[in-house]
């Protein structure tokens, strides 16, 4: 069962319902056959042939000499990955569509199709024996110079989607209905994924097929509104859109804990039933409909599935579906037919397209049907169409995954900055920062000597953002020096240069915050470090916790207090747990509490310590606290009217950011 230039993975072992499925390096699909499934008798379907042996091949993209009343350059058997092709219709048509493209490497060609056409021209099309069509089988030239129906496109077994093509027609067509819409019959259920006007009705239904047929490397987390069912031989319901309605409605949280905590299981059988999925969505529709067929008429409903297409059992869902148009668009198709959109997403290693094709909305220049090469990356691809601009209130939002690269670095943590200084003596000297406003940077002071000049900073945001500050605002209170006398040689109270987390009130105080985050005898916080060659940095985040109140056992000077005020909070020791130390370089960055989530606070700003745990400052390894090594961080809480009155100032040529009155 092995494949030249490839492997397989196996999703039980080598027993009956085991499905084999075969992997190819970027660029090349398995060939003949992208899975195999076990027999009862042992064998396996379809079987392997020694005259074709299981390999990798090159992606190709269809045949383009399929042109009617024009030619296509140059003329090849073959057509792979960055190949050019280039159109010209003869005298008397109008080229329409893309007049050279290019072979991507998801087996696509680049831009629309190209037609030479006369003006109002029927055009039908198909697809070479191998490739399946998907669009409209015919389109008609009109009037104004727009096709009817959505371009077609011939995908072979290993075509699919990339994530910007799905973010740019999914998310176009999707945003339009959420614009339209709102919840029905909901107060508070704003979340994170998807945010509505609240001038309409929506409901959305999310269905995920976890058959076997479905490698569990293609479920993925996704936070919708209202309705979530997982299907394979039978429905498992996370989330009943009935819970919605009445006195007793669930909360967003609520949902959110329903999936978080949802287990389907072994999935031991190898059944899937792809119509009952749909029939439990039309049964849920037929109980709002009864319950207030008024009510009922004014709801959108958005249908979104994520399968193969696969179904061996339950009958053909396009009887199905076709009850749930009925339902919805009640007989006047051009008064409602905007209330109702089906979307699949094709995920697994072998898509049925053809079967896929009639269950998804058919309507002119939108696409509803969406071929992925797997579903890792899907909650990214949401990420980008759905767009949080807009949310007011909600600070800190970032994402969740992290695939060890710097551009999901940069998505997890947006807010992280590194800053290189070039003393006046020529010396280097480095630090975090984080972005507070699309302005300013929140570091630590003792980072700069008082010769540095802003000039001579420099800020990395991203992977590849590199910015020249252009003003340095220290803490008037910050004196490193302020206490030698006392036989303190370094002292870095008030240790920050340069909105707030806002609560659901308007009575809410800076000090309510404070108690809501730090209110723990022991806190779970994070801060960023990265390695110390500054050319090829890694970041990575160390975990601590706030040692709050008379946590500060180790520090046995006299004067303890006059080193350690209330400005500061501390982390280390080894109780109860052993923390990660922030080593050199790592000054001024923030220290950070993750909140319901997916919201990041910052709360501290990282500032010195009693000890270097880091040998020859390397940060490149996590370094855990000893009994007596402790951080300290300065407590933004404390410094407020400081951040007010430069990050709040409405006197200026930039937005302030809002600060609560007390």
């Amino acid at each position: 069962m092995s494949m030249e230039g490839g492997h397989y993975t196996l999703t039980k072992k080598l027993v009956y319902g085991s499905m084999l499925i075969y992997h190819c390096p970027e660029g090349y699909y398995p060939n003949p056959a992208s899975t195999r499934l076990c027999q009862k008798s042992g064998t396996w379907s379809p079987p392997p042939h020694i005259r074709r042996p299981q390999k990798c091949k090159m992606i190709e993209c269809p045949n383009p000499l399929v042109l009617e009343s024009g030619t296509v350059s140059p003329l090849q058997m073959q057509y792979f990955v960055n190949n050019k092709t280039t159109y010209e219709c003869y005298s008397g048509y109008t080229l329409c569509g893309s007049s050279s493209r290019v072979c991507q490497p998801n087996g696509k060609w680049s831009g629309g199709t190209p037609i030479c056409r006369h003006d109002y021209d029927k055009v039908t099309y198909r697809c070479d024996e191998g490739l399946n069509l998907v669009g409209s089988k015919e389109r008609v030239c009109q009037e104004s110079g727009q096709w009817t129906g959505t371009e077609p496109k011939c995908y072979y077994k290993h075509t699919y989607d990339t994530a910007l093509e799905v973010t740019e027609a999914f998310g176009s067509a999707i945003r339009e209905s959420l614009q339209l819409a709102a919840p029905i019959d909901y107060t508070d259920q704003e979340g994170k994924k998807i945010t509505v006007d609240k001038a309409g009705k929506l409901n959305i239904y999310i269905a995920m097929d976890i058959s076997d047929s479905i490698e569990e490397d293609h479920s993925f987390a996704v936070s919708p509104n209202y309705e979530i069912i997982f299907f394979a031989s039978d429905v498992l319901e996370v989330v009943n859109i009935i819970d919605f309605s009445g006195e007793k409605r669930k909360t967003l949280e609520q949902v959110l804990d329903d999936l978080d905590n949802f287990n389907y299981g072994d999935r031991e059988n190898v059944g899937t039933n792809l119509n009952l999925a749909f029939k439990t969505i039309l049964e849920r529709m037929a109980i709002q409909k009864q319950r207030n067929e008024t009510l009922f008429k004014e709801v959108h409903h958005v249908l979104i599935f994520f399968t193969d297409g696969a179904y061996n059992m339950g009958g053909r869902p396009e009887d199905t579906v076709a009850k749930i148009r009925e339902t919805v668009i009640m007989n006047t198709k051009e008064e409602r037919d905007q209330y109702l959109d089906i979307y699949v997403f094709g995920v697994g290693s072998e898509i049925f397209d053809e079967d896929i094709q009639p269950l998804v909305t058919k309507r002119d220049n939108e696409d509803h049907y969406f071929k992925l090469k797997d579903g890792a990356k899907l909650e990214e691809t949401f990420d980008k169409i759905i767009d949080e601009s807009k949310v007011v209130g909600l600070c800190g939002l970032h994402r969740n995954y992290d695939h060890d690269t710097a551009d999901t670095i940069r998505v997890r943590y947006p807010w992280m900055a590194r800053i290189g200084i070039t003393h006046e003596d020529e010396s280097y000297g480095k630090c975090m920062g984080s972005l507070v406003t699309p302005r300013f940077i929140l570091t630590a002071a003792h980072c700069f000597k008082f010769t540095d000049t802003a000039d001579k900073i420099k800020i990395k945001i991203g992977k590849n953002q590199v910015l020249t500050g252009s003003r340095l605002i220290l803490h008037p209170n910050f004196n490193i020096k302020a206490k030698e006398k006392e036989g303190i040689n370094e002292f870095y109270d008030y240790d920050e240069t340069s909105g707030a987390l806002r609560l659901v009130g308007e009575e809410i105080t800076c000090k309510q915050q404070e108690e809501l985050l730090l209110k723990n005898h022991f806190e779970e916080v994070s801060f960023m470090s990265h390695d110390k060659d500054r050319e090829s940095s890694k970041d990575q985040r160390s975990d601590a916790k706030l040692k709050l109140q008379d946590q500060v056992d180790g520090i046995t000077s006299d004067n303890l207090k006059d080193v350690v005020t209330e400005n500061f909070l501390c982390s280390g020791g080894r109780q109860p747990t052993r923390d990660n130390v922030a080593c050199k370089g790592d000054s001024g960055g923030a220290l950070f509490k993750n909140y319901d989530d997916y919201r990041t606070i910052q709360v501290g700003l990282i500032s010195w310590g009693t000890k270097n745990l880091c040998p020859d400052g390397n940060n490149d390894v996590k370094q855990e606290s000893d009994d007596d090594s402790r951080d300290f961080h300065i407590n933004l809480f404390k410094v407020v009217p400081f951040l007010k009155k430069y990050l709040g100032d409405d006197t200026r040529d930039y937005a302030p950011l809002q600060f609560l009155d007390k």
